[in-house]
């Protein structure tokens, strides 16, 4: 059995890490947890991100979000909408949007910051055989908005650079960032080091731009 104070610690020390590599956001996804505990690993979160320009991100609770400082919020596809957190949210608050089709894309983008489409490739996070988006679906959502987008979903490294080449601002990822336990892990914890997969990332979309210019 898992020690919960054990588990929620090796967070704390990827996300860390994760600003530490320069990563533009860190969205905490914790839906099994109490919003006691959800705000204590927010909290601590948001301390190790204070002066940085990395922003922290919550799923789901704005409640949370809120209460515990965070950057801003980031709702599923089923949420509520939007323009409901607009209403009452903070001037600054990020607003962050799930979409899985270019009619989604277009309803939440008049009242979101950023909206993550995917799921863009086969992911062990998806049940098999959920409906994928594709890069090309991926590329009619850039298309269709014009706030950034995201692309989610079986991302790699290899594949960062289809992401950039349709014009998404950048990815989203899980296993990307969390290591298999390595040399360079914290103890017996998953937490590594990212200052390289970030780098890659970015010099992906880089060279993006570079051909735009």
């Amino acid at each position: 059995m898992h020690d919960p104070c054990r588990v929620r610690q090796c967070l704390v020390d990827q996300a860390g890490l994760a600003v530490e590599a320069g990563v533009d956001a860190i969205q905490i996804r914790e839906p099994d947890l109490s919003a006691r505990d959800l705000a204590d690993l927010v909290r601590a979160v948001v301390a190790s991100a204070r002066g940085t320009p990395t922003r922290v991100v919550v799923n789901e609770r704005l409640d949370v979000a809120l209460a515990t400082g965070a950057s801003g919020v980031h709702l599923r596809a089923d949420s509520v909408p939007p323009q409901a957190v607009r209403s009452i949210a903070p001037r600054g608050f990020l607003i962050g949007r799930s979409v899985h089709s270019v009619a989604e894309a277009i309803e939440a983008a008049a009242h979101a910051d950023y909206l993550i489409a995917g799921t863009v490739w086969p992911t062990r996070s998806k049940p098999q055989g959920c409906e994928l988006l594709g890069v090309e679906g991926l590329a009619a959502v850039v298309r269709g908005v014009s706030v950034p987008v995201l692309g989610i979903g079986g991302v790699t490294a290899a594949r960062a650079s289809d992401v950039a080449r349709v014009g998404a601002a950048g990815i989203a990822a899980i296993g990307l960032f969390m290591g298999e336990a390595t040399s360079d892990s914290i103890g017996s914890c998953l937490a590594v080091p990212l200052e390289a997969t970030v780098n890659e990332m970015r010099l992906a979309f880089d060279r993006r731009n570079s051909l735009l210019t």
